[in-house]
């Protein structure tokens, strides 16, 4: 992925349509919603089904392109990916003290006959791919509102 790059995502969400949305990630056409039991209607995924999807997604194609460059003998890799949050008193590794911890959770599964090294291998990989890097590292959102009066 070049430092430089872009990628430009649309949701729009017509009032009278609740929570769900349209996604328009630069032309791939996706849907967003809450479950029912969240006041949505259930025809998508929540918010952080595509968070998870990010990281598991980004997890799989790194590895996919390490183990293809360095011609290792993988046939298959899956990637589950939990969100949850916990209080922050219940997590032993945190620096957080107050309120709750947002924990994903990720395993990887690779199918393939790899040796111990290759496994510890994939993991370190795994840990350095680009959404993962983006969650650890310094993020910024910057915000603005742009009124229509329609």
């Amino acid at each position: 992925m070049l430092q430089d790059s872009v990628h430009k995502a649309t949701i729009t969400n017509n009032f009278e349509d609740g929570l769900f949305c349209t996604i328009n990630a630069d032309g791939h056409q996706l849907v967003g919603d809450e479950p029912e039991d969240l006041g949505g209607h259930n025809k998508g995924p929540a918010p952080y089904h595509y968070l998870a999807t990010a990281l598991g997604t980004c997890t799989a194609m790194t590895l996919n392109m390490y183990a293809s460059r360095k011609e290792w003998p993988v046939e298959q890799i899956i990637v589950d990916v939990i969100h949850k949050k916990i209080k922050a008193e219940d997590c032993e590794d945190c620096e957080t003290e107050k309120g709750f911890v947002d924990i994903l959770e990720r395993q990887i599964k690779v199918t393939g006959d790899l040796d111990r090294e290759q496994q510890e291998r994939m993991l370190e990989i795994a840990n350095k791919c680009p959404v993962h890097r983006t969650l650890m590292g310094e993020l910024k959102i910057r915000s603005k509102l742009v009124c229509k009066v329609s």
